[in-house]
């Protein structure tokens, strides 16, 4: 069954006690707009109130996760402060007492990437990329990243993935604990969704309180995502990410 959309680009569908969530841009390879973060929050707040709903599922349409923010769309409406809806979307995810799925496929970018931080599991295809671009555009780390993935990966790999910025593959993203596996090529959806399908049919209570422990140690996200965004909006507003926009627009290498 599929609910009416909270944003022309967001896709809303309920599977018995799952409701997928779906970045659906494919012509922008599902890049996020203000609009697209306010529905995924709205999404995500009405799954958490609904108690016939036990799981939650995100992933993109069209072959792609999704290719980050819209950097014209960001650009033309930067974030100003903690109410801005990319930050908000953020909170209510990383909040979100329910477990999340995510299926990732083709591209998972900036955010594409963080967001699975916050998801409890992630398949993804074979053939994805990921990147933790900021860097490159003149920006800080976002959604806690410069937290968690030091305590996932180690510093020194956590400095690699932040302050270089490069792209990297689906069997790296495993390796790193990204990712909880690859999937079939061609697959991740249908594995995504069956393990959703499996912690829904799972004692409701049981799985709230034990989701709540084991993000327990997990204190210090809430500030560290206020810290980020700080410095975030701050980078927004500076010449560093104004070279970095001029390039992108002129195909052209930054020059910092």
């Amino acid at each position: 069954m599929i609910v009416p959309d909270m944003s022309d680009h967001v896709q809303i569908e309920r599977s018995g006690a799952v409701v997928t969530v779906r970045m659906s841009r494919p012509e922008k390879k599902n890049a996020l707009t203000a609009d697209m973060y306010t529905g995924m929050t709205e999404a995500l707040r009405a799954a958490t109130r609904d108690d016939d709903v036990r799981a939650i599922m995100i992933t993109g349409a069209g072959g792609a996760f999704t290719s980050g923010n819209d950097l014209r769309d960001f650009a033309a409406a930067p974030p100003a402060d903690l109410e801005s809806p990319v930050f908000r979307f953020l909170r209510e995810l990383s909040s979100c007492p329910k477990p999340i799925v995510a299926g990732v496929t083709g591209l998972a970018i900036g955010i594409g990437t963080t967001m699975l931080l916050h998801c409890d599991l992630v398949v993804a295809d074979p053939s994805t990329r990921f990147s933790l671009p900021f860097i490159n555009l003149g920006l800080v780390p976002e959604a806690a990243s410069s937290l968690l993935l030091p305590r996932l990966v180690g510093h020194v790999r956590a400095s690699e993935l932040l302050l270089l910025g490069e792209m990297f593959d689906a069997a790296a993203a495993e390796r790193y604990g990204i990712i909880n596996r690859c999937s079939a090529a061609g697959e991740a959806d249908t594995e995504a969704m069956a393990w959703a399908q499996a912690l829904a049919a799972k004692a409701p209570n049981a799985l709230r309180l034990s989701k709540a422990l084991l993000k327990s140690e997990s204190a210090g996200i809430d500030r560290r995502m206020q810290d980020e965004a700080r410095d975030f909006m701050a980078q927004l507003a500076g010449a560093e990410f104004r070279e970095a926009m001029s390039a992108f627009m002129a195909k052209r290498a930054p020059s910092f």
